[in-house]
C-alpha cells in the first residue's frame, strides 16, 4: 500500500500580516486569499522494518531513524519529526514504520505558504493512512500548533487554513487562536477574468520569511506601522466586496493601495530589486502588483489588462526570475491510498 496526499499553495490578495497573533489578538485580523494549482506533495510507504525514513526532494535532505514513540529534535528535518511525534502521541500511541518522501511544485520559502502547506499535506497523508478522525478545522489547527507553537516558527495562521480548506476564502482571526473560514461563492466568469488578469512571477530572490515576520511582530508598537496594518486589513474587506461583484478594475486599484500600505509596515517587505521589478512590470502594462507572503523576495504577482498580458510576460522573462502558470482551485488538501 502507498499513501499519497497533496495540499494547494495560496495567493494572498489582502490582509496578510493581520493573522499574526501580536496583531489579531488585540485588533482582529482579516485575510482574503485563494488556493492555486501548485501543490505540496507527500508519499508514505508503510514498512515492517521498524525504521523511519524522511526524504525531502526540495532540500535534498534525508534522515533514517529507528522507529520510536518520540523522535529527538536536533535540527535535522525537525518539522517532519515533530509532525510524527504529534501523530503518535496524540492518536496512534504506538510507533510507526514507513518511508516518507515530499516535494513541492514551487520552491519552499517563497511566499505561497510553503512550509505550512507542506505540513498540511503530511498531516493529510497520515490521516488517510491511519484513518484518523481529523476534519478540516482539526488538520489546520494541528498544522498551526506544530509549526508556530511546537517548533516556534514565527508566522500567521492563514496558510494552514487556506491549504486545508481550499478555494477563495475570507478568513477572520481573533484572540485565543479563534479562526473563522468564510468560503466565498464567486461566479465562474469572475474567477476566469481574475485569472486572465494575473501574472504570477517568481523573483528568484531568496528571503527568510520568519525573520521578516519577527520584525513585523516587533514593530506593532510603532504608530505608523500599526496604522498601515489597520489600512491593510480594511483594504482586504473592500477587496472581498468588489471581487464578489466582479469589479476587477476596482479590485486592482485597492490591491495596489494595499501594497503601498504593506510596505509601510516594515522596511524588509520590499527591497531595491523588488521595487525595480515592480517598476518594470508597471512600465509594461501592469496595473499593480505585490509580493506574496511575508515579503523580501519569493513570488510576486501583477494585475494587468489580459490583452497586455503577453507584453508583461515578455518583459519579466528578460529578468532573472520566471513566470509560473496556474489555475485557481476550489478544493483543499486531499489524501488517498493505492493498493499494489
Amino acid at each position: 500500500m502507498i499513501i499519497r496526499s497533496k495540499a494547494p499553495h495560496r495567493i494572498s490578495f489582502g490582509g496578510g500580516g493581520t493573522d499574526l497573533n501580536t496583531y489579531c489578538d488585540k485588533f482582529g485580523g482579516h485575510v482574503l486569499n485563494s488556493t492555486i494549482s501548485l501543490y505540496a506533495n507527500c508519499t508514505i510507504s508503510p514498512t515492517n522494518t521498524q525504521t523511519i525514513c524522511f526524504r525531502s526532494m526540495d532540500t535534498n535532505e534525508e534522515v533514517k531513524l529507528a522507529t520510536s514513540k518520540s523522535l529527538e529534535l536536533n535540527g535535522k528535518m525537525d518539522l517532519y519529526k515533530q509532525i510524527y511525534n504529534r501523530i503518535v502521541n496524540d492518536y496512534t500511541l504506538e510507533p510507526l514504520s514507513f518511508n516518507m518522501m515530499t516535494y513541492s511544485d514551487v520552491p519552499l520559502g517563497t511566499g505561497l505558504g510553503g512550509s505550512s502547506t507542506l505540513i498540511v499535506s503530511i498531516i493529510k497523508a497520515y490521516t488517510a493512512w491511519l484513518d484518523l478522525p481529523l476534519g478540516q478545522n482539526d488538520i489546520a489547527r494541528l498544522a498551526f500548533d506544530i509549526e508556530r507553537e511546537d517548533l516556534g516558527i514565527v508566522g500567521g495562521a492563514q496558510d494552514q487554513y487556506a491549504a486545508t480548506f481550499g478555494g477563495f476564502n475570507f478568513i477572520e482571526f481573533e484572540a485565543n487562536k479563534k479562526v473563522t473560514v468564510n468560503p466565498l461563492c464567486i461566479k465562474e466568469w469572475i474567477i476566469d477574468e481574475l485569472k486572465a488578469s494575473i501574472v504570477l512571477y517568481f523573483t528568484n530572490i531568496s528571503r527568510e520569511a520568519s525573520l521578516i515576520e519577527k520584525e513585523k511582530k516587533s514593530i506593532m508598537t510603532k504608530k505608523s506601522s500599526l496604522e498601515a496594518m489597520h489600512r491593510v486589513k480594511e483594504h482586504s474587506m473592500v477587496m472581498k466586496e468588489v471581487l464578489l461583484k466582479g469589479d476587477i478594475n476596482a479590485f486592482a486599484k485597492i490591491l495596489g493601495k494595499s501594497w503601498q500600505d504593506k510596505k509601510q509596515v516594515s522596511k524588509s517587505i520590499s527591497t531595491i530589486e523588488i521595487d525595480r521589478i515592480y517598476d518594470i512590470a508597471m512600465s509594461n502594462g501592469a496595473y499593480c502588483g505585490k509580493v506574496s507572503g511575508a515579503g523580501g523576495g519569493g513570488f510576486m504577482f501583477f494585475m494587468v489588462d489580459p490583452n497586455q498580458k503577453p507584453t508583461l510576460i515578455r518583459a519579466l522573462d528578460n529578468e532573472q526570475g520566471s513566470v509560473f502558470n496556474f489555475e485557481f482551485v476550489s478544493e483543499g488538501t486531499k489524501g488517498w491510498k493505492i493498493y499494489e
